[in-house]
């Protein structure tokens, strides 16, 4: 296993990798990723890509590293249930948020930046995503912008509250719905600044709460997908979903790839940019804990 020390002498972004096998199709997904990279590191912060390459935990991927899992069409996607089964069986994968969190914890890195957490299904409240549960069990800033807008978004927030997990909007009072700035749900307090997020990571760990914090960022407002042509173009693609049986692990990419083709290519532009601008926010919150 490689790891970044308990206590890094400088700020340091964990990102997930699971965007890269199986959130965008090659060569899109090293070029984003890379994207990704320089954008932690304009802010003046260290990226630290989390995956698994040939049953051993990777924290921080080179560029040959990257590229390698980037063209590996046999790599899993690895969520805390896998995490166990690909280590022993030596495989490769992309890790989910909930994998990254718990390896990120365990490198001792407060800062996870990632595009949209998993949430509630709709249609399916039996089907929860990993990702409410390690939010409600490791205590990472995870930033966000907001649940995938596929997703029971109200669902979704009322398992956070049942998770502690306390929701924070970044510029924002409303929870943002991925895609589209706006949702009509109430974040539970709203921050103006990577310093206030510090302040409350820091109340949390003297509290001695082992919750995660969830910064809601909304998508940058020029290449926001405005809510009704987004809730439209899902509504569409969940009706397909269930036309063909697709459910399980398959569900999440059918629905995604679905809204690309539906919007002609506008939710993969808002999908970029939100990634990009999480990133950002991230290197500033990793800045202002490093100050504390």
């Amino acid at each position: 296993m490689t790891a970044n020390p308990t206590h890094p002498t400088r700020p340091v972004v964990a990102l997930e990798s699971a965007l890269i096998t199986h959130g965008f199709a090659p060569p899109d997904n090293l070029h984003i990723a890379r994207r990704i990279q320089e954008a932690v590191r304009e802010e003046g912060a260290e990226p630290a890509t989390i995956a698994i390459l040939d049953g051993a935990v990777r924290i921080g991927l080179d560029d040959e590293e990257l590229a390698r899992l980037a063209a590996d069409r046999s790599a899993r996607k690895v969520s805390l249930r896998d995490l166990p089964i690909v280590l022993a069986q030596g495989g490769s994968g992309g890790t989910t948020v909930a994998a990254t969190m718990h390896l990120a914890h365990r490198a001792g890195l407060p800062v996870f930046a990632t595009g949209g957490i998993g949430g509630v299904h709709r249609g399916h409240p039996e089907d929860v995503s990993a990702d409410l549960t390690a939010l409600g069990s490791l205590p990472i800033v995870v930033v966000c912008a907001g649940a995938k807008a596929i997703l029971d978004l109200p669902r979704t927030l009322e398992t956070l509250e049942t998770n502690g997990v306390p929701v924070v909007g970044y510029g924002s009072d409303e929870f943002p719905a991925f895609y589209s700035r706006r949702s009509g749900l109430r974040c539970d307090v709203r921050v103006e600044t990577p310093e206030e997020v510090a302040q409350l990571a820091r109340a949390r760990t003297a509290l001695g709460l082992r919750t995660a914090i969830l910064v809601a960022v909304p998508v940058p407002e020029a290449d926001e997908l405005p809510a009704e042509e987004a809730e439209a173009a899902i509504a569409q693609a969940v009706a397909e979903a269930e036309q063909a049986g697709v459910s399980g692990k398959h569900l999440t990419p059918f629905l995604l790839a679905r809204l690309v083709e539906l919007t002609a290519g506008r939710a993969r532009r808002a999908n970029e940019s939100l990634l990009l601008n999480n990133a950002r926010v991230a290197a500033r919150i990793a800045r202002a804990l490093m100050q504390f």
